[in-house]
């Protein structure tokens, strides 16, 4: 472990030109739950799956539900940054890092201090009339009772990407060129199992590929160093 860990201190050193794509582990360390986790929202037992709550369909259908069920299960107002966002933020003020691309919807890396994010599913402080568009904070969706509406009259929508949504255009361009163009890549708390979000790391061209996983991935033949270990306790020692 230790010459792994050196080996990444010396790439990570070499560089100004890395990128970290990150999954639902990154937020673990926070205490939000890997919903895919033995102990994850997904293996819960409610009225409907986790994918039909979740999606666009029910919103459209069964709205107060759906509301019902996102102020319990998906959003952690009180979670805090950790080692791993703000080591990440670090970086990137001293010019080494030049984005995150992210599965998660939490907020965590701009609470940090990033500033180049690029959110691959939204994120839960991101809140929108699908009326009239005026956005709104997720307060607003907290302190609603039923379903949240704006002064026009419109349903508040959070501007997070819900199954038979398609990602943002703009988000998934700019993720591929930072993610085709980077130096190293560090890949950290995924299964890489999510599509299509996963399916960006095939464009990493560089040689330098960094993968953080306490579980094996599919990438992991493909990965210069893998640790098999929590993000926080390497980017403790990185």
């Amino acid at each position: 472990m230790n010459d792994l860990v050196a080996q990444a201190r010396t790439i990570v050193k070499s560089s100004d030109n890395i990128v970290f794509f990150g999954g639902a582990g990154v937020s673990t360390e926070s205490g939000i739950p890997d919903f895919r986790s033995v102990d994850g929202l997904y293996n819960m037992k409610y009225k409907f799956p986790p994918e039909i709550m979740l999606s666009h369909t029910f919103f459209v259908n069964n709205t107060e539900d759906f509301f019902d069920f996102y102020r319990e299960k998906m959003l952690y107002l009180s979670a805090k940054p950790n080692t791993t966002h703000i080591k990440l933020a670090e970086l990137e003020a001293k010019g080494k890092l030049k984005a995150i691309v992210t599965q998660n919807i939490d907020g965590l890396h701009s609470l940090a201090g990033s500033k180049n994010v690029y959110e691959l599913h939204g994120c839960v402080n991101r809140n929108y009339c699908v009326d009239c568009h005026k956005f709104y904070s997720v307060e607003h969706i907290v302190n609603s009772k039923g379903i949240p509406k704006c002064e026009c009259g419109g349903v508040v929508k959070p501007d997070v990407v819900l199954y038979e949504e398609g990602l943002d255009d703009a988000v998934m361009d700019n993720s591929l060129k930072a993610i085709s163009e980077a130096d190293i890549l560090i890949i950290g708390g995924t299964s890489l199992n999510v599509y299509p979000a996963a399916g960006l790391i095939n464009y990493y061209a560089g040689k330098k590929l960094v993968l953080i996983n306490k579980t094996p991935t599919g990438m992991d033949s493909k990965a210069n160093i893998v640790f098999t270990d929590s993000l926080g306790n390497i980017f403790t020692q990185l």
